[in-house]
């Protein structure tokens, strides 16, 4: 078995970053090369003349009004969010939102994590239950997200305990971890059964009940698993919130914050990039914690398969 040292752990984080950036530069060398050289209407196929979007686009236009320069959009996010007196910056407001949306997306990916771990545990105790459980789970997925939302905030706002009213954030919690659990209860699932016959025969020689093998054997075999899984669950959690906000009419998070600006596009075309790229850095920002999780994890992580 292979060790590394804290050198050598260092140098991988070190490599990792630089490979990370110099992504973004090859994205954004990409985005002006095609500026430059591709056709400023784009390209149709199909397409009847008179006819207002008839055809097929194959590529996109790459005029100022579609496709602003990197530069162009870095220096609106400098600017002033509006012409009124005292407006913080573009980016801050983007910042702002992207926080709210994080909490949001955080909540949900919790909810989600634990939604998911449990019905593995219960498919796992139950054969039954996997049986008639899991076909379910996985036509979860086939809703339309879209057509879902309204129908959860509409049951929300029914809800009636006392004092308590349901805010239009909770429904987007409930969107997005409805998009999270799906991958913990598969992939969970799949590591908690992955342990050897053997192995779990060995357990059995020493009378280790049916707790003691899931916190002894099958909860360390699945940590393998769990991590593409907690990562997909992360995204998922994402996607869910900047898409649930904009369908039930959250305000104040990332995904109102690109409806909001998209209807400046035509006036000011950089504007509706800035929270778009909020969106994109919300994304990393929570691969980077189910990175970090990872590492807590590593002493289980021999073989790390994909959910």
């Amino acid at each position: 078995m292979t060790t590394t040292t804290p050198a050598t752990r260092r140098a991988r984080r070190w490599r990792a970053v630089l490979w990370g950036v110099l992504g973004l530069v090859a994205l954004a060398a990409v985005w002006e090369l095609y500026k430059l050289v591709g056709p400023a209407d784009g390209w149709l196929i199909g397409a009847r003349e008179g006819v207002t979007g008839s055809g097929i686009r194959l590529l996109p236009r790459t005029s100022d009004q579609a496709m602003p320069h990197t530069w162009e959009m870095l220096a609106r996010a400098a600017t002033p969010v509006t012409r009124a007196p005292g407006a913080l910056p573009l980016g801050v407001v983007v910042l702002l939102a992207a926080l709210v949306s994080l909490g949001i997306a955080a909540l949900g990916w919790l909810v989600g994590v634990v939604v998911g771990f449990a019905l593995a545990l219960l498919m796992l105790g139950f054969r039954i239950a996997e049986r008639a459980v899991l076909p379910f789970v996985i036509l979860s997925q086939t809703v339309p997200l879209i057509a879902l939302a309204p129908l959860i905030r509409n049951w929300g706002s029914r809800l009636e305990f006392g004092a308590f009213s349901w805010e239009s954030w909770m429904s987007v919690v409930i969107i997005a971890s409805y998009l999270a659990f799906f991958p913990v209860a598969v992939g969970a699932l799949r590591g908690l059964q992955s342990p050897e016959a053997a192995d779990l025969d060995l357990m059995r020689s020493y009378a280790a009940g049916w707790w003691t093998t899931l916190f002894r054997l099958r909860l360390p075999a699945s940590v393998p698993f769990l991590i593409p899984a907690l990562r997909l669950a992360a995204a998922n959690a994402v996607v869910g919130t900047v898409v649930a906000e904009i369908s039930v009419g959250f305000s104040g998070g990332i995904g109102r914050l690109i409806l909001e600006t998209a209807v400046a596009a035509s006036s000011d075309p950089a504007k509706p990039w800035s929270p778009i790229l909020g969106a994109v850095l919300l994304g990393l920002v929570a691969a980077g914690f189910v990175a970090l999780l990872a590492a807590f994890l590593s002493p289980f992580r021999r073989q790390e398969t994909a959910a």
